[in-house]
């Protein structure tokens, strides 16, 4: 075992995520000393760095695995985890682990990948102004937390990231796998708060129509 991941042991930060501060702190030194120990883990497999200035242990060092969402809610900070990843979650369409769906509010759309800890997605969204964590609630998993789209809102950001029309329920529950049961349990106030998030035609016209057609 490499100094730094004994280290990292010792602080009781094994099942952490770790950025580069946290490791300066822990090893101490020069730069160059550090810059060396950081390596040694890295090029060992027992360091893995998801994206520059982060990093976590290799799965076979941890007591509790690492939860993706937790991952990519620190891989870009200010992201909430939506669309199908967030559908999955909450049971509404059947789970699916291949890829984690972010949204954000600034900068680019960018995916991040890595053969050890998946493939993070993180798309660009514009909302009205103070509402782009409306309908947005923070779970903790695996003793730690991030934050995540209700299904509603993850519906809607699906709508907003594939451009779909409105084309009835049965695309929802037969197209898009939602569960017809879970779909019933949206409510006419549930969509009044999202009319506040979305400025495009389309969304306002899909969250019109869903409902009309649930009797809302």
């Amino acid at each position: 075992m490499t100094p730094l991941t004994e280290q990292i042991f010792k602080a009781g930060l094994a099942d952490r995520l770790l950025s580069a501060s946290q490791v300066d702190r822990l090893l101490g030194g020069s730069d160059a000393r550090r810059y060396g120990q950081v390596n040694r883990a890295l090029k060992a497999g027992e360091l893995i760095k998801p994206r520059r200035g982060l990093y976590v242990l290799n799965p076979v060092y941890r007591k509790q695995p690492l939860h993706p969402f937790v991952l990519a809610q620190q891989i870009l900070p200010g992201s909430y985890v939506s669309a199908e990843s967030a559908l999955g979650f909450h049971g509404w369409i059947p789970e699916s682990v291949h890829t984690v769906l972010s949204m954000t509010h600034g900068g680019k759309s960018v995916t991040y990948e890595h053969a050890q800890l998946g493939r993070f997605e993180f798309r660009r969204m514009t909302t009205n102004t103070g509402y782009f964590l409306q309908s947005v609630a923070r779970h903790e998993l695996q003793q730690q937390s991030a934050l995540i789209a209700q299904p509603l809102r993850a519906l809607l950001d699906l709508v907003y990231s594939r451009k779909f029309e409105w084309q009835g329920i049965e695309f929802l529950t037969s197209g898009m796998r939602i569960d017809d049961q879970q779909l019933r349990t949206v409510t006419g106030l549930g969509i009044s708060k999202l009319r506040a998030v979305y400025k495009g035609k389309r969304e306002q016209a899909f969250l019109a129509e869903l409902q009309k057609s649930l009797g809302l």
